[in-house]
């Protein structure tokens, strides 16, 4: 049961709804129940994680600013981004926090290569670069050992609201997406870049396609 990993489809979803959802989910697990990954997109909003800085928000406009609980700074969700959250019991899976960064960035890495695109983690910002521009931003919150939120990977959208933004507190951060270094994007991103994260983790995934987080 502990390598089974759970792969949910949630479609489009508001950002609290799923927050909320996520929060619940962590709160009622019990050591015997299996770890979960979330596949969604979020209309756009801005989050801002705990360390979030005011300075950072630049100007929002009509885009929604949630204050959340994940580690890190400032970042857009928005349609057409693959958004990640990995619901994992680290105690019973042996692994640290630095640990699992390490595997989500190269999850990400590992997906971008099969495409043909070389990018790059960096020690000094968590996240994937290509080139120095950001494809994928990640923040985690942990709680009694067992941890929510996760990645995001801008796939094919309107990357002009980052520019309101700081991405990640990063002060001239420029930002790229699938869309615009490979000209066409696959359907599959999502699926294919839990299917990596999977096997960085060592675990074998069981997909649960479009359904409730209830």
């Amino acid at each position: 049961m502990a390598d089974r990993l759970i792969l949910r489809t949630l479609g489009s979803r508001e950002y609290i709804t799923v927050w909320q959802a996520m929060r619940t989910f962590t709160d009622a697990r019990d050591d015997a129940t299996p770890d979960e990954l979330w596949l969604v997109e979020h209309p756009p909003v801005f989050t801002q994680g705990q360390a979030g800085k005011p300075e950072h928000l630049l100007a929002p406009g009509n885009v929604p600013v949630v204050q959340t609980d994940r580690g890190g700074q400032v970042t857009y969700h928005g349609p057409g981004q693959v958004v990640l959250y990995v619901l994992l019991d680290l105690r019973r899976a042996g692994i640290g926090v630095r640990a699992l960064v390490s595997a989500l960035e190269a999850a990400v890495i590992d997906l971008l290569a099969d495409h043909g695109i070389r990018a790059e983690a960096r020690s000094d910002a968590p996240g994937v670069y290509v080139d120095g521009a950001k494809i994928a931003s990640l923040g985690l919150r942990v709680r009694h050992g067992r941890c929510y939120h996760g990645l995001a990977l801008n796939n094919d959208m309107d990357l002009s609201p980052f520019a309101r933004i700081n991405p990640c507190g990063l002060i001239g951060q420029t930002v790229t997406q699938l869309k615009d270094l490979m000209g066409e994007v696959p359907g599959s991103v999502g699926g294919s870049l839990a299917e990596h994260l999977a096997t960085r983790l060592g675990r074998q995934l069981a997909v649960i396609a479009h359904t409730d987080t209830g």
